[in-house]
């Protein structure tokens, strides 16, 4: 089994710049409430973590936890996540939360990890292990980094759930019908739902996720890599439907714990665990700095004049670039950070206008959600430039007007005039949309969407906004 596929880091680059820069506003309202509840996760471990430094968190998008740990627990480390931009985004907290200190910020992958082994005297994560497919790998790769008696503590892990019907995907309450909020209201949506309220979203956006682990799944995976534990049980309780079930699992639970009602009504996992060995009483004495290894080569890394991080053996090289240091390993750099490409346009990284032939209107938004609105058809060129078969990724949003004039949203591309997708758009908000391409060397591609609207006393005519169309 894949672990994690290509086209999941790829959806999860653009998914993380795009929440951290795109409503900027909303995510540090976001990330202090999960700095609230993290926080209080890690508190209620303490006495089992023991020393933090130097630790690392994997999956940490804008790095706001690690910022918490540094800050509000002393500790020293780094702040991992394959989006660079995300990380970058550090700078902001610093300003709105008026903080002193910053971990390291690295992007990298989680299944290589940039450190030696047994460097590391805790690992943290939270909400991203069941973006893998093979969580298994994960805590390997968490395991081999760990200093021998370190801790791996992970939280808000999704605990599949018996009681449900798995009928479909249900989005975030802000892309809910009103049928849905009110069975949610109720306490009745999760025993309908696939996986976790939410997942919709972010699987819509191109991000696989594993929600195929109960609990006796995490425990046995937790007791495969370490010796100890120590764990903390969310259940899902919203409105009467839950509730009472809720009530009846505590009963039939022979020790009056909430491990039934965890496994009939899922919920999510938070959990300490240690490697086995004995540890050091102190760190080991060794700058940060020392600890990273090359994605490429494995071999140590060194700092030059100019601060950017070097490898003597292979001359693999990541400058600083925002207080970032990019250490995927090169390949996938390639890949996951273009830049400025003919196969590309990314309103993010410019107006991209001389690749927009007709239907676009003038660009608008900010860093991480820069967009054009299209008329009802927009043409633009992409010129491919590597080899092998392509698919044509459209990043766009839906507004609610649009879906409020009494027709359904309906889009079709073509591509070289040929039909490559026919679709409708049911819900407002983000959407992603996949076509299959035919080989050719370059595309000039029509994006056709209706019904119109205006919005007065503007003139103009609109059906959707796009701020990425490119091919993988």
């Amino acid at each position: 089994m894949e672990a994690q596929s290509f086209s999941v880091k790829r959806a999860e680059v653009e998914f993380h710049n795009f929440a951290s820069f795109g409503e900027p506003e909303r995510a540090i309202a976001v990330y202090h409430e999960e700095n609230v509840r993290r926080g209080a996760v890690i508190r209620n471990h303490l006495g089992f973590i023991g020393e933090m430094s130097p630790f690392l968190e994997i999956g940490s998008a804008a790095g706001h936890s690690s910022y918490m740990l540094v800050n509000e627990f002393g500790a020293e480390g780094f702040a991992l996540d394959l989006s660079a931009d995300a990380l970058r985004y550090g700078r902001v907290l610093m300003e709105r939360w008026g903080l002193e200190r910053a971990p390291v910020r690295l992007a990298g992958d989680a299944l290589n990890l940039p450190f030696a082994d047994g460097s590391l005297r805790m690992v943290m994560a939270f909400q991203m292990l069941s973006q893998f497919q093979d969580i298994d790998a994960v805590f390997a790769e968490v395991r081999r980094v760990l200093q021998p008696g370190g801790v791996f503590l992970f939280a808000e892990e999704p605990i599949r759930r018996m009681l449900s019907l798995r009928l479909y995907r249900a989005p975030y309450r802000e892309q809910m019908k009103p049928w849905e909020k009110k069975l949610e209201e109720w306490g009745l949506l999760g025993y309908l739902t696939k996986d976790v309220i939410g997942a919709r979203q972010e699987e819509s956006f191109g991000i696989r996720q594993n929600h195929r682990m109960t609990l006796w799944d995490w425990d046995h995976m937790i007791r495969k890599h370490f010796v100890d534990h120590e764990y903390e049980l969310f259940v899902a309780r919203r409105g009467w439907g839950e509730q009472t079930m809720y009530k009846l699992g505590k009963r039939l639970d022979r020790c009056g714990s909430d491990w039934v009602p965890a496994r009939l009504l899922g919920g999510t996992l938070a959990a300490a665990c240690r490697k086995a060995g004995t540890r050091e009483d102190r760190p080991g004495g060794r700058s940060c700095w020392e600890l990273l290894r090359c994605p490429d080569c494995r071999a140590e890394l060194r700092r030059d004049e100019a601060g950017a991080l070097r490898c003597e053996a292979c001359g693999y090289g990541a400058p600083e670039e925002g207080g970032v240091y990019n250490l995927l390993p090169s390949a996938e750099k390639k890949e996951l950070y273009p830049g400025a490409r003919a196969d590309v346009i990314d309103f993010t990284e410019g107006d991209c206008a001389d690749r927009l032939l007709e239907g676009f209107h003038e660009l608008e938004g900010v860093y991480g959600n820069k967009y054009r609105w299209v008329t009802e058809r927009a043409v633009f060129r992409l010129q491919r430039v590597n080899a092998g078969t392509r698919t044509l990724r459209v990043r766009g949003f839906v507004n609610a007007r649009m879906l409020q004039l009494g027709q359904p949203a309906k889009v079709e591309i073509r591509a070289n005039g040929a039909a490559v997708y026919v679709g409708v758009l049911d819900r407002p908000g983000l959407f992603v949309i996949e076509a299959p391409l035919a080989e050719a060397e370059s595309y000039v591609v029509e994006f056709l969407a209706g019904p119109k609207f205006q919005v007065p006393p503007d003139e103009r005519w609109f059906t959707v906004n796009l701020s990425l169309m490119r091919l993988v």
